[in-house]
């Protein structure tokens, strides 16, 4: 995949999910409107948090990490790719299944293990009863994992990127019926998951049906394949699972103070925006793209696609990041504060959003580093580096939160992300030039900071004038809209003017994504 075609790539994927996550923020402002900070959506939270976690396992977490550059190989080589995504689907739903029952039968149990303070008081019931009815998410949303990996594999990057779409669309639809149909909003939330699931399945299976990728379940069997599958699954599973620990003790902190997983779920689901954007478009499209120039011996063109995507990441997220960090306050009360949702809700929310968006840049970087180990099929190093940032994370959130509070574990996940940014950066200069940067990123990352800093202290004056506008309930979402026109506009002549990215490049790349139909 030549350089302008992954940078293509790396667009489709990246508004599909830009679509998504927008419209995940309109999720959030129904369900703080609707339901608000308290036990029931922490309650919630917490359940839809169950198959969330299994997700990271099954889905674009471990299973994919293994699978993708396996089948890349495969697709690109002399082997039947088919027969192994076959043998492979077969594997993951066979597993899935009984993990599910598992679930459904001991789910009092996984919830005080996940949300030990809810015990004792009405919202461990709560999570429980939700957590049974989402939980078959993971079964339905892990499959479609494999489908969409497949598809990113061949290049058919558009039905994968667009199919998470559909669940924040049946939420806003369910819940949007629920208004006018009447009843809890949190039923019509939590049973909208389920459906959502179902849909994404079928969108992905029919998509990869129509681009050749014809795959159909059958009896499970432990071939020399599946082996190799499951010994690289393993440690990416691990992997992720250390990942999830960190999610989960930050929880487990927060479950101990009220509204706290509430508060918290909103500002990750703020900053996950752009983390979604650019770190899974660059992720979907590199990780396949990087198998392949390794299997061809091509270190040029994997350098030319690290140090691109690299780019393209920090000249997206360092300005995203200025943003989340200077004007968290106008951002949160505007999107999130009506309804349920008071004036001191809306403050806590946005100090967890500036935390988190210290940490933005290392998640995304993340993102960049990881593929060069799984294209390998290295998972174990991965692995390594994942349980000293996880150490790392449990330390400071526990250790933190009797001093400081609940605002402990976003400081935490904060810390731990530069932590494994940094030890994946490290550990990939033995990789030799290939995971190495080329002299344009080095030459342009600098310039990405200083015009994102120009932009940062042209939001702060902006805000300020624009204080009283941003107060008043009918014109705020205008004021709003308006401020992040303004650090766009100067982030963009700054940039420009800098040489951090030159807009006659991005107009060239518009027109030979166009011409390519992708």
């Amino acid at each position: 995949m030549k350089p302008i075609r992954l940078i293509s790539g790396v667009l489709t994927v990246g508004f599909w999910t830009l679509m998504s996550r927008v419209l995940g923020v309109v999720r959030e402002i129904m369900i703080l409107a609707f339901i608000g900070p308290g036990p029931v959506m922490d309650a919630f939270v917490a359940a839809f948090r169950l198959p969330n976690m299994f997700r990271r396992f099954f889905a674009e977490g471990a299973f994919n990490a293994a699978f993708v550059p396996m089948f890349s190989k495969k697709y690109e080589g002399e082997e039947d790719p088919m027969i192994f995504a076959r043998d492979a689907l077969s594997g993951l739903a066979f597993v899935l299944l009984i993990l599910t029952a598992l679930a459904l039968i001991f789910m009092p149990a996984l919830v005080y293990a996940t949300a030990g303070g809810f015990a004792g008081d009405a919202r461990f019931d709560l999570t429980v009863g939700y957590g049974r009815i989402v939980f078959p998410y993971i079964l339905l949303i892990s499959l479609a994992a494999l489908f969409s990996g497949a598809l990113n594999a061949t290049g058919h990057f558009a039905a994968a990127a667009a199919a998470p779409l559909l669940l924040n669309v049946f939420v806003i639809g369910f819940m949007v019926f629920g208004a006018y149909a009447g009843g809890e909003a949190v039923f019509w939330l939590i049973w909208a998951i389920p459906f959502a699931g179902v849909a994404q399945l079928l969108v992905v299976w029919v998509a990869a049906d129509r681009a050749g990728i014809r795959v159909r379940p059958g009896r499970p069997r432990l071939t020399p394949d599946m082996r190799r599958l499951v010994r690289t699954a393993i440690p990416a599973a691990l992997a992720g699972g250390v990942m999830q620990i960190n999610l989960l003790v930050g929880q487990f902190v927060a479950s101990g103070f009220e509204k706290a997983v509430g508060w918290l779920y909103a500002a990750d689901r703020l900053y996950q925006l752009p983390l979604g954007v650019v770190g899974i478009a660059v992720t979907v499209v590199l990780l396949p793209d990087l198998s392949r120039k390794l299997k061809a011996k091509d270190d040029e063109g994997g350098r030319a696609a690290l140090s691109r995507s690299g780019e393209l990441s920090l000249a997206l997220t360092i300005p995203a990041s200025v943003a989340l960090i200077v004007i968290p306050v106008p951002l949160v009360s505007v999107l999130f504060q009506r309804g349920a949702t008071g004036s001191a809700d809306s403050a806590a929310i946005a100090l967890a959003v500036a935390i988190y968006g210290l940490g933005l840049p290392a998640f995304v970087l993340q993102k960049v580093f990881q593929p060069l180990f799984f294209a390998r099929e290295d998972t174990r190093t991965p692995f390594n580096y994942a349980v000293v940032s996880m150490i790392l994370n449990a330390g400071i959130a526990i250790g933190l939160a009797p001093v400081i509070g609940w605002i402990a574990p976003a400081i935490a996940t904060t810390v731990a992300g530069w932590s494994m940014a940094v030890q994946l950066f490290l550990g990939s200069r033995k990789m030799g030039d290939v995971a190495r940067f080329d002299a344009r990123f080095y030459r342009r990352v600098w310039r990405i900071c200083l015009a994102s800093a120009v932009m940062g202290a042209v939001l702060w004056a902006s805000q300020m004038a624009l204080s009283s506008l941003l107060l008043e309930p009918w014109v705020r979402g205008l004021a709003l809209s308006l401020l992040i026109a303004i650090g766009i506009l100067s982030y963009g002549v700054a940039g420009h003017l800098l040489g951090a990215f030159r807009m006659s490049e991005i107009r060239g790349l518009l027109r030979r994504r166009k011409n390519n139909g992708n």
